[in-house]
């Protein structure tokens, strides 16, 4: 595997996510935000749409680097005090605890072994977190990757990081066939809860958890094959989904309109997104889960079957929205169960994922092997 010799015009040569790591810190604190939450907010009809809309959000675990107090309580440690939540220097700092071995674990499951010496670039996508020397210059010695291996950062793009640092890594294999590319997606949601009395931004917090996702991509033919890529902007939508460093933390805001813009958007777009092809010949379909309205938005808007974002809605469950990382554990997910069981019919895929713009990046995808 991945001795990489071109038998077509380098023009046309393929790129292929060979391997996909994936890793969660070690506390599901899903329950106890639903419960710690409700503090949150100052009369009863508010904290009684918490516990519906948490009862029907699709999420049964989130994984967190923090672990959670209980009893009304925040987190363990007392990272988090009511009256007192921490400053960005104070999260950003906990980022850098966490992440380098977080990520460590996500790369450790791509088995590379021998490998390492093979690796010429490093991706790192990442919008929760920023500190220099950075998580790229880590993983270099971690691993120990040749300090030659270019590294590139893609910061703060949101949830669609993924399809983007999969959109870099197959131009830097198809001008460079002997490479081989490890993108690392990281996110840590958790360190910038907000303490806030309204509604809507502990609701955008009930959907988010830590989580990171590694891949590996090359000219050799096997694994998921990335055959193109598409950004669509709604015009006129861009104070729908937008993410600011503030004092405390970085402020989100995720406005309620975003599944309906993109149930307006996605139609229009799709014949550009998949050439023409009608959207019955995709056999898979891996769209961010961003939260279960995005997917029901999504589902309803392409008419797809019910069983088309079985895998997305799968990840939702087990892990909520981890900004970047998710749409990988849903590839992950796709390409397990391909190499299992052979699911997908003709293997052809699309990929898209949902951030600031707003914007859907996406990517169609062929299963290798």
């Amino acid at each position: 595997m991945f001795s990489v010799h071109a038998t077509q015009p380098e023009h046309l040569m393929t790129a292929f996510l060979n391997r996909i790591g994936t890793a969660v810190p070690p506390f599901d604190i899903h329950a106890a935000f639903v419960e710690t939450a409700q503090h949150l907010l100052p009369d009863e009809r508010s904290r009684r749409l918490l516990r519906r809309m948490a009862e029907r959000c699709g999420i049964e675990r989130r994984w967190s680097v923090f672990e959670a107090a209980g009893g009304g309580g925040l987190d363990r440690g007392g990272f988090y005090r009511w009256g007192a939540f921490p400053g960005t220097a104070s999260r950003m700092a906990l980022y850098e605890q966490h992440a380098p071995d977080l990520a460590a674990q996500a790369v450790e499951r791509l088995e590379i072994g021998a490998l390492r010496s093979r690796i010429t670039h490093l991706i790192v996508a990442t919008c929760t977190g920023f500190y220099a020397p950075g998580l790229d210059h880590q993983l270099v010695e971690r691993f120990g990757l040749s300090p030659s291996v270019e590294r590139t950062v893609v910061g703060f793009m949101g949830c669609y990081a993924a399809i983007n640092a999969l959109k870099l890594a197959r131009h830097i294999v198809r001008s460079e066939p002997e490479s081989v590319v490890l993108t690392v997606n990281l996110e840590l949601c958790t360190l910038h809860l907000q303490e806030r009395p309204d509604l809507e931004t502990v609701l955008s917090f009930l959907i988010f958890g830590d989580g990171c996702a590694a891949g590996l991509v090359s000219a050799e033919p096997s694994g998921i094959a990335l055959d193109g890529f598409r950004a669509v902007v709604v015009p006129g939508t861009a104070d729908q989904i937008t993410w600011r460093i503030g004092e405390s933390g970085y402020d989100m805001h995720l406005s309620g309109a975003v599944p309906l813009t993109l149930a307006a958007g996605l139609p229009r777009a799709l014949p550009a997104i998949l050439g023409g092809r009608p959207a019955d010949a995709i056999e898979l379909w891996a769209v961010h889960p961003g939260g279960r309205s995005i997917l029901d938005a999504v589902e309803q808007a392409l008419a797809l079957d019910p069983e088309r974002l079985e895998e997305s809605r799968a990840v939702l469950r087990d892990f909520g929205n981890m900004s970047s990382a998710t749409v990988m554990f849903v590839l992950k997910r796709m390409l397990d169960r391909f190499r299992r069981t052979g699911y997908g019919g003709n293997g052809d895929g699309v990929a898209m994922a949902f951030g600031p713009g707003l914007t859907a990046e996406t990517m169609t995808f062929r299963m290798a092997a």
